[in-house]
């Protein structure tokens, strides 16, 4: 357990980002999912730039590697041009 000050304030501090980012991170999957289940091509394409925003915030912040936001948007930029066929 911490004993100092700015240890007590660090793990308050972790456990508040640690919500923020589970919170962004569980919002940006549901939204690829939701991305997957839609038929319609037209409204795949317009909701597209809004994953891949979501994703790209994710990576530059860390929560995901750069590579993997890198696969989810060429997996879903495939998935979206398969669409309609």
């Amino acid at each position: 357990m911490a004993h100092h000050a700015s240890a007590k304030k660090r793990m308050r501090q972790d456990a508040k980002k640690r919500l923020h980012n589970r919170y962004y991170k569980k919002t940006t999957r549901t939204a690829i999912k939701t991305l997957r289940e839609i038929e319609d091509k037209d409204e795949a394409e317009k909701f597209m730039p809004k994953v891949v925003s979501m994703i790209d915030r994710l990576a530059k912040r860390n929560l995901f590697h750069k590579n993997k936001a890198a696969n989810l948007k060429s997996k879903l930029a495939k998935h979206v041009a398969s669409l309609g066929k």
